[in-house]
């Protein structure tokens, strides 16, 4: 915990991106059409109507319907389909 602490106050000091040090998920919307998850782990649960995908944060969950992968690679993946939500599960 205290090599966390020490990145996040260099982080702030140096104005270094978070989610690159520290590897935090980072969600980026497009309306509510289409999601992408950056640095996440792995894909525990995919189905038309929710996606689980385990991050260093803990598992996020995209819900909505006709949910598909649209994108995969090791650093991202892209949700598309009609979302209508995003939530953390810890």
């Amino acid at each position: 915990m205290v090599c966390m602490e020490i990145k996040k106050q260099l982080t702030e000091l140096f104005s270094l991106p978070q989610e690159i040090i520290l590897n935090l998920p980072q969600v980026i919307l497009t309306g509510q059409e289409e999601a992408t998850i950056e640095n996440y782990r792995n894909i525990i649960e995919f189905t038309e109507t929710h996606v689980r995908v385990n991050t260093n944060n803990g598992v996020l969950k995209v819900s909505g319907t006709r949910l598909v992968l649209k994108h995969i690679t090791t650093e991202s993946i892209t949700i598309k389909g009609d979302i209508w939500g995003i939530e953390y599960m810890r």
